[in-house]
């Protein structure tokens, strides 16, 4: 497995439950601040090497569930947030702000 993925996902993990991260606060803690887009391809195929990775906890910028059609069906990433008392209105984290992690600190 590529060694940038296993990094992500070492991240991943660290996400508390009731928050989520972004791919580009991610990138930017692995010192790669312009690979937003390689974290999401990482997201995508983490179900295949690791089921249990909190995926869901992983949004883009604007807390959109922009990785939804990754999972089992396509509100599975929504009922996993709100099972953590995350509010989603249209595919959006409300109060994002409030419940985001930063995993550089």
């Amino acid at each position: 497995m590529n060694e940038f993925y296993l990094k992500v996902y070492e991240i991943v993990r660290q996400i508390p439950k009731g928050r989520v991260t972004t791919y580009g606060a991610i990138a930017k803690c692995l010192g790669a601040t312009r690979s937003a887009r390689l974290v999401g391809y990482a997201m995508n195929l983490s179900h295949r090497y690791d089921p249990t990775l909190p995926a869901h906890r992983v949004v883009n910028r604007n807390g959109l569930l922009t990785g939804k059609h990754h999972f089992e069906t396509p509100d599975r990433m929504q009922k996993l947030l709100e099972s953590e008392g995350i509010i989603v209105k249209n595919n959006q984290i409300q109060n994002f702000e409030n419940v985001f992690w930063n995993p550089c600190q």
